[in-house]
């Protein structure tokens, strides 16, 4: 993931955003799909309750309201009008409707394997209804199914044979199966059967509306997110980002952040930011003039002054020391002290030992030297080391170089004063 931390805020943003709508979008068409199918269900299990209930009905009316006139009707036979209906219902419609039985009459009536499993299953258990999809010649069908109970008015017919009507007799003999039924025993069943395939053409047709509306609402709600997201976030950190990067840059410590701040945590550390510019932009100032000041003293000196860190870096130098040492102020800064002492090991020990020790007061003493200057000349020098802080545990020292009087000088001194 190193190659994610490298990235823009903004690139991480959009990202991570779109991440998320995928997801949520993936989530929600699984749900919405989810939902669909089982709507389809339901709409299929619903017609199916229907049209089994209008088979039922039919048949029970018929048998209430039918006397003798079947028997110069056939057609008036509770069961067969029942039958007929259930072919008009089914032709011009998507989905099949019959009854069937185990103790069929009409071959029209029997049942197919699925059928005599679920009859078999309403003969030994209480069960009003069984519905579920199966795979039929390699499509998948909605099957419903509701079981006919025997009623007193359907032994007339289905009762024994010796009191059956004379055409039933006629039709059936006395040893055939549709014979001796009880009253509330299962004598068959209405069978829906739905084809799947244009069900699932409406679950697609639907789900692509649903998906487009979720879509569209999940995209309002991310876009609204992403722009209060950057206004008051991302923006106001890219600004902070640009700002401190102009400061580490630049050195400009007259920079700020611009704009109204939030009351939040990104407005406060805005604010803080400020107030440390501000603070470290009065502090610099004022360093600068009281360096000025010290370097204005230092020049005035008759003698050599250069002040250094505890490892001899150089960070001020006055003219006199420039000269004596052969280079530059410039040049100077950041060069070590002690190279250019003859034994300038000596002095680091000593700084050193003072700064172990943290016997600060040693160091106001002034030993004999001789200094080397950047052409390779030496000059015997007297110097004098004096503390000039130890602010944050960073000891700085000043030297004041004088050179010593060569001998002659000395001699002829002594002279003239004879």
């Amino acid at each position: 993931m190193s190659w994610f931390a490298n990235l823009k805020l903004n690139t991480k943003f959009n990202l991570i955003l779109s991440a998320l709508l995928i997801g949520l979008f993936l989530l929600t068409a699984l749900l919405a799909y989810r939902d669909q199918q089982e709507l389809v269900l339901d709409m299929a299990l619903e017609q199916g309750r229907g049209v089994a209930s209008q088979i039922i009905a039919t048949t029970d009316y018929m048998s209430d309201v039918v006397g003798n006139e079947p028997e110069d009707n056939y057609a008036l036979v509770p069961q067969v009008v029942a039958t007929q209906v259930a072919k008009r219902i089914s032709s011009g419609n998507k989905y099949s409707v019959r009854q069937i039985s185990l103790k069929y009459r009409n071959p029209d009536n029997r049942p197919d394997a699925y059928e005599t499993e679920q009859l078999k299953a309403f003969a030994n258990k209480a069960e009003d209804e069984s519905y579920q999809v199966i795979k039929e010649n390699g499509e998948e069908v909605f099957r419903y199914m509701r079981p006919m109970v025997a009623e007193k008015s359907c032994l007339e017919c289905h009762g024994s044979y010796e009191s059956a009507p004379l055409f039933i007799q006629q039709h059936y003999p006395e040893n055939h199966h549709s014979y001796n039924y009880q009253v509330g025993q299962v004598v068959g069943a209405v069978s829906v059967a739905r084809p799947m395939a244009d069900l699932y053409r409406e679950v697609g047709t639907n789900l692509k509306h649903d998906l487009t509306y979720r879509v569209a609402i999940l995209a309002l709600v991310f876009l609204a997110m992403g722009v209060l997201i950057r206004r008051l976030m991302i923006n106001p950190i890219r600004l902070t980002s640009a700002t401190i990067h102009r400061v580490t840059t630049t050195g400009n410590l007259a920079e700020r952040i611009p704009g109204k701040t939030s009351k939040d945590e990104i407005g406060q550390l805005i604010r803080d930011f400020n107030e440390m510019m501000g603070e470290l932009d009065r502090t610099t100032l004022q360093r600068q003039e009281s360096e000025t000041r010290y370097r204005n003293l230092i020049e005035a000196a008759q003698s050599a002054i250069v002040t250094f860190l505890k490892d001899g870096k150089i960070v001020i130098s006055n003219h006199l020391a420039e000269r004596l040492l052969g280079l530059s102020r410039h040049k100077l800064l950041g060069e070590t002290i002690f190279d250019y002492l003859e034994q300038g090991e000596t002095l680091q020990q000593r700084i050193d030992a003072i700064a172990l020790a943290g016997d600060w007061d040693r160091a106001e003493e002034t030993t004999q030297h001789r200094l080397r200057d950047v052409t390779g000349r030496l000059t015997d020098v007297e110097v004098t080391l004096i503390l000039a802080s130890r602010a944050d545990h960073t000891p700085m020292f000043t030297a004041i170089i004088r050179e010593r009087p060569s001998k002659l000088e000395t001699s002829d001194t002594s002279r003239k004063t004879r």
